[in-house]
């Protein structure tokens, strides 16, 4: 019985578009999510991924209200 790879993601976050106001950080169900240290173009702390562990629910995703500012990637081999 051959067995399927397991589906990695990753939470990509548009820097200069998150308006720091952390909904995606209080979302994610695996806390992977943080307000950084680093001021973006609208003078706010943007979020930031923590590296790895991403589920691909799509919380951050869903929750955030910037249009554009998180996309859950699908990790392949390809």
């Amino acid at each position: 019985m051959e067995t399927k790879p397991k589906k990695t993601f990753r939470c990509d976050i548009a820097f200069d578009e998150c308006k720091g106001c952390s909904r995606c950080v209080e979302a994610c169900p695996r806390s992977l999510l943080k307000l950084g240290d680093a001021i973006n173009m609208m003078g706010f702390p943007a979020a930031v991924y923590a590296g790895e562990g991403c589920i691909g629910c799509g919380a951050c995703y869903y929750s955030c209200p910037e249009p554009g500012a998180i996309t859950i990637v699908e990790i392949t081999e390809d």
